[in-house]
This record gives structure tokens, sequence and C-alpha cells, in this order.
């Protein structure tokens, strides 16, 4: 049996793993604060949504050209200067609870709108830095196991982070909810500087910007193994998320109130997490494009059963197993995606994985809202479960490659 610690004892990569981990935390628990600081404020529920288009949209723009500068730049300058430049707009947020600074917000909420964008410039930059970066840390026999920790830790964060900074802001205040956001910021920075630099792969052959973006975006439309495993998951969130309309399900249906929601909301990471340890210890070794199409699969039965049950802990529990079979679809692509991109175009293939995935997250919240106000509530979710299954029923037919996957290690 392989030793599923195997990854952890590389050093770099338990750093770098660290290092995310302290800056996803950090993300998270900032999300949180902006969001009930912006709320404060202005008492309108759409500047709430206005955060996440704030974010999304530079994000999802500099995609194509960050994921190009990770196949040409040193990666991990790329995610210092990024992380540092994370850590800056934490201490701006910091600096606007101050009396130093308040005044800025005395007029309105647009600095930190200004803030959030520049930080989702930043993220649009680290994320395929940070993808193409990683699989230099570990051997390729150990890219299954690393990806299986690193989905760990980033559980973890994003399950913990909401909690922690709604706890420390309700309980401390404003100020110190930011301040231990910048304090984990700069830990994140400084355990990234430690990580031991790694030689940049030779350069692709092709001349010019355009080309280069060209060529990572023909490399994953021509790779159906690749193009297939991103277009699932884009349209299981697309079509079968339910987040978005967790609220009204918390509030009219299950009638559990703000406390039920957070935990709601808290499900589907622990049945992630659960899984993301269990695959460390029992890695997928054969018939990977089966595992993934019944992954994604399952993910829709959830999101009907979800729709349909009117008991908390039963939708509590389909919740969970729903991010369970989310985080068995995650790990699959990333190995996939790992395993068969070039090292020199990883940076613009993990940046065309970012705008499908970035979008399908924006655009299903969209589509989610719509198909309720059209369907009412829970027949949209059933809708949408329907329609991932569909989805993956057309790819079992038309996708023989995936189909018969075993492994690509």
């Amino acid at each position: 049996m392989s030793n599923p610690y195997a990854a952890l004892q590389i050093r770099d990569f338990r750093l770098f793993i660290s290092a995310r981990f302290c800056v996803t935390l950090a993300i998270q628990i900032q999300a949180v604060v902006v969001g009930w600081q912006v709320y404060e404020i202005t008492r309108d529920p759409l500047s709430l949504g206005l955060i996440g288009l704030a974010e999304a949209v530079p994000s999802i723009a500099v995609s194509l050209y960050a994921g190009h500068l990770a196949d040409i730049v040193q990666r991990k300058q790329i995610i210092i200067i990024t992380m540092s430049t994370l850590f800056v707009c934490s201490l701006t947020l910091l600096s606007f609870t101050t009396d130093i600074a308040s005044f800025i917000l005395q007029n309105g909420v647009l600095p930190i709108y200004i803030v959030i964008f520049i930080s989702g410039i930043a993220r649009g930059f680290i994320t395929p830095a940070v993808f193409s970066f990683m699989p230099q840390l570990v051997p390729r026999e150990l890219y299954q196991n690393a990806i299986s920790w690193n989905s760990t830790l980033w559980e973890m964060a994003s399950i913990g982070g909401p909690p922690i900074g709604g706890l420390i802001y309700g309980f401390f205040g404003i100020t110190a909810a930011y301040s231990i956001d910048a304090s984990l910021m700069l830990m994140g920075v400084i355990l990234a500087m430690t990580v031991a630099n790694r030689p940049l792969p030779a350069i692709s052959e092709e001349q010019g910007i355009i080309e280069k973006i060209k060529a990572g975006l023909q490399f994953v439309f021509q790779n159906k193994i690749i193009l297939n495993a991103i277009s699932l998951d884009l349209f299981a969130v697309l079509f079968g998320g339910a987040v978005a309309l967790l609220p009204i399900f918390a509030d009219q249906i299950l009638g559990v109130g703000k406390i039920g929601l957070g935990f709601l909301r808290s499900a589907p990471g622990i049945g992630a997490v659960l899984t993301a340890v269990y695959l460390t210890h029992n890695p997928i070794k054969k018939s990977m494009g089966k595992i993934l199409l019944c992954a994604v699969g399952g993910f829709g039965v959830c999101m009907i059963l979800f729709a349909v049950s009117t008991n908390f802990w039963l939708s509590m529990g389909v919740l969970a197993i729903s991010g369970a079979f989310d985080c068995v679809s995650v790990i699959v692509r990333g190995t996939l995606l790992q395993t068969l991109t070039p090292e020199n175009m990883k940076g613009r293939v993990s940046a065309v994985n970012n705008i499908f995935i970035g979008s399908s997250n924006e655009i299903g919240a969209f589509e989610s809202g719509v198909t309720a106000k059209l369907f009412k509530v829970v027949p949209s979710v059933i809708i949408g479960g329907a329609m991932t299954l569909l989805v993956v029923g057309i790819t079992t037919w038309r996708a023989p490659a995936i189909r018969k996957l075993e492994n690509v290690n």
C-alpha cells in the first residue's frame, strides 16, 4: 500500500500547502467580515451581490494572461507578489476601521469595492501560478496524494473561515477580525517565501502572447479527456448547485433560521474534508473516468433529494454526501489536469479551467435565482439536478475516452 503521507514528507510541499491554508482561511474570514460590514453600511441586499461581482469580474478577465504569465515567469515570484498584494488589501480594509481612515467610508462603500476589485485581480493571477507550481514540488507519482492533501486543507480553511470570522467580529469587533485576516495573510506570505524556488520549464515554441494563449486554449479543446472533465464540473455547478438558494430553504422550507443556515452551508465542506482524508489513504487507482461520471451523477441525485427533503437532518446528510461527491470530482479532475498537461502549459490550462469553474459558480447562482423565480424554489433545484444527470448521461454516451479511462499515473 502506498504511503498516504508521502507528499507531506516533502518539506517544500508542507510549507506550500500551509501557506495556501493561511491565505484561504484569511480570504474566508475576510469574505464574512466584508459582507457584514457592507450590509451594515448600506442595508441593501444587492450590495452583497456586488461584492462577488467586484471580485469575480477582474479575476476572470485576467485569467488567460495570468496563465500565460505563469508559463514564462518564475511561478514562486508570481505567488509571492500576489499574496503580498492580498496582504496589502487586508491591511487597507483594516485601516478603514480605524479613526484615522474611517472617514473614507462616510460617503459609501465604494472604497471597499475598489479593494475587493484589486484583490480579485490578484486572485486571478495567483490561481494558475499555484496550480502550476505545486506539481513541481512533488514527484509525478505523488500528484494524486498531493492533490488530496491540498484539497483537505483547502476545505478545512473554507469550513473554518466563516464561523471564525463571525465569532471574532461578534465578540471582539471588526478591527480585531481584519487584524486576524491580515495576520494570516502575512503568515501565508512568509511561509511561501521559505519554499525553495523551482526552475521554470522550457518555454513553449509559440511566438507572442496571443499565440501562446491560443495554444493553451487549443490544448484544452483538443484534449477530449480534459475538456470533458472540465465541462462536467462546469455543468454540475451551473445546473446542480443549490447554495445560492440555501437561505430560502433554511427559512421557508426547513424552518431552521440563520443558525440552521450556517450548518447547511458547512455540510458540503464537512463531507468533502472527510472524503479527501479517505482518498489520501485510499487513492483512486483505476476506473477514474467511471468514478468521475458517477461522482457528478451522484451530486445531481443529491440535489434532487435535497430539494424534496423537509427534514433538517436529512437535508444536512444529503448536502454532506454532495460535498463528498464534489470532492471526488475535484481530485479526479485535478489529477487529470496535472498529469495530462505539459509542464510548460500548466499555467494556461489552469487559466482556462479557472474561467470555466469561476464563471460557472457566478452564472450558476444567477441561473438558480432565475429558475427559482420562474418555477419556484423546490422545482428549480429538482430541474437543476435532473439537468446534471442529463449532462452525465450525454457525456457517458458521447465521450467514450473519459468513460473508458482507467488511470493516468
